[in-house]
């Protein structure tokens, strides 16, 4: 049997599916004169149209044509303003048969497109040329790309342009495009801490950006300048000789330049999302320390007793440590360490920053708290080229060992208190390098693995024995909590009494829960009084429970 349509889609029983052939006899009608009713005229070049067609694709049209916006006669010939032929033609062709080539146009008629897109009111449009645009960004296109995205207000347009621009700040300050951009657009890209090219380059393409816009407000352009981040001699020879700055204007950069410490200046510095920066990829490299080579390499897996590791010696003044250079100038608020941890010791550290490697500034101190494994730490963002680990703790020897360091910008939210992190969620977990360092088990971290089911008078519980001991469990690191769960034995009718201390270094105390005059049943669970603690061990101590066994809850 013959078929004539081959190629058909598939459709389901009892139902016809012949859109394609809809689209093809409606694109047919596309710029003919047979059965059009209206006429756009574009720079001289007539497009003829369906009325109806136009009104049943596009809100504007319907007004424009048939509702309260119609100027003239059905014969009318409209004239369309402030976009090219060429994109106009494109627009037409989607509303005929919802098609739209992009690949072989200019980026000037795809902009134009865009505009007809967003006035039009056409969201799904606006979007698939906005991805298209994100695909062919390059040095020469990118300011006028981002000056429509602005316009628009289409952020993931707007994002990319500006990570593009941001990777890319010094060949974009010399391009053509940049001499063009709007004034709202231009401030918008050099205000932002991640265009993290030379002030002085900055402040040279912004002088030509004023001599070509001379009717612009220059001194709201010049504001916009970092003037302390340029040194005393491009000041003097630069800038002063512009005269598009006030001699105030310098005098008080040079007077903030030789009192501000250095990290409080505004620095700016690369931003890469979510991508660990402290690699050989990006530049950077361990400059102080012993065994260098092990702790930007990646493997977090195959490190022991005598290799996979850098160290320092933890020395009285905290002179020694480790540091890394990063490529170059970056912003971060994230950085994961990950300590040696084949045994149950724990260290103590802090971490600093810089730009000179002379002035620093804490961002991380966990210098009183003991710590194993995984650290995950967060702090509020900064522009820095120079990270210094300093370990002040091991609690079996007098040497820092870091098996990996990682360090980068995210965007993921967290919440701090007194510059540690409240946890959103369960931080006693195994995932979360939390281990039980002292108690009874037939499993190791039976207490942490996250089964609250299977368990029985043999397996899946955690003890110690009434009247010594303790169970003990090790976070991590220190976070500030507000709240604990507890699953107790409840395989028969027995009760317990308990407290709960938490420490930060298993040496000094503070009782959060105290059950010893309550007998208790089941899962518990309680907000810890007054307000958060720093935790970095807590412990569980049995008081009564009936009946006692050493091996059995």
């Amino acid at each position: 049997m013959s078929n004539s349509h081959p190629m058909r889609p598939y459709t389901a029983i009892g139902e016809i599916d012949h859109v394609h052939i809809l689209s093809e006899h409606v694109g047919a009608l596309i710029n003919g004169e047979e059965y059009s009713d209206v006429t756009f005229i574009v720079d001289k070049m007539r497009f003829p149209a369906h009325r109806v067609i136009l009104a049943a694709r596009c809100q504007y049209f319907r007004a424009l044509l048939y509702g309260g916006m119609r100027e003239s006669r059905p014969e009318a010939e409209i004239t369309l303003q402030d976009t090219s032929p060429e994109a106009f033609a494109m627009l037409m062709k989607y509303m005929y048969t919802g098609r739209a080539s992009l690949r072989e146009e200019r980026e000037e008629v795809l902009l134009d497109f865009l505009s007809l897109a967003h006035k039009y009111g056409f969201p799904e449009l606006e979007d698939s040329t906005s991805e298209y645009l994100c695909t062919i960004l390059k040095i020469q296109n990118v300011c006028m790309i981002y000056d429509a995205a602005s316009l628009y207000s289409l952020s993931k347009l707007c994002s990319t342009c500006c990570m593009f621009m941001d990777r890319n700040a010094q060949d974009v300050l010399s391009s053509d495009g940049f001499l063009t951009i709007s004034k709202a657009a231009l401030l918008d890209i050099v205000r932002r801490d991640s265009f993290a090219a030379p002030e002085k380059d900055i402040f040279q393409s912004l002088m030509r950006w004023c001599r070509q816009n001379p009717k612009e407000n220059h001194s709201e352009i010049m504001a916009s300048v970092r003037l302390p981040l340029m040194s005393l001699t491009e000041l003097l020879n630069v800038v002063r000789p512009s005269t598009l700055l006030t001699p105030d204007a310098i005098l008080d950069a040079i007077k903030v330049r030789s009192e501000s410490r250095d990290m409080d200046l505004n620095y700016r510095g690369m931003l890469i999302p979510e991508e660990n920066i402290a690699t050989m990829k990006f530049g950077a490299q361990v400059v102080k320390g012993e065994l260098k080579s092990a702790l930007l390499d990646g493997d977090t897996q195959n490190y022991d007793l005598d290799h996979g590791f850098s160290r320092h010696p933890i020395e009285d003044d905290c002179r020694s440590g480790l540091e890394v250079k990063l490529g170059q100038p970056s912003i971060i608020n994230h950085i994961r360490l990950l300590l040696w941890d084949r045994d149950s010791r724990s260290y103590s550290y802090y971490i600093e920053v810089s730009m000179d490697e002379l002035d620093w500034i804490r961002v991380i101190d966990h210098a009183q708290y003991y710590c194993r494994s995984w650290q995950k730490l967060y702090f509020p963002a900064r522009v820095c080229r120079y990270v210094r680990i300093v370990g002040t703790h091991n609690t079996v020897n007098k040497v820092f060992h870091l098996v990996a360091f990682e360090c980068m910008f995210t965007h993921k939210t967290f919440t701090l208190e007194q510059g540690l992190i409240v946890p959103a969620e369960n931080v006693a977990t195994i995932a979360e390098c939390a281990s039980v360092i002292e108690g009874v088990s037939r499993s190791r971290n039976a207490l942490l693995n996250g089964d609250t089911r299977n368990y029985d008078w043999d397996s899946g519980y955690t003890c110690h024995q009434l009247g010594s001991g303790a169970i003990v469990v090790q976070l991590a690191q220190p976070y500030m909590i507000g709240s604990i769960r507890l699953l107790l034995w409840d395989c028969d009718d027995r009760s317990y009494s308990y407290y709960i201390e938490v420490s930060t270094n298993q040496q000094q105390w503070t009782m959060v829960a105290d059950r010893t005059k309550v007998p208790c049943r089941f899962s518990t669970a309680f907000t810890l009084s007054v307000r958060r603690r720093p935790l970095a061990t807590r412990r569980r101590a049995a008081r009564r429970a009936r009946p006692a066994s050493r091996w059995h809850p």
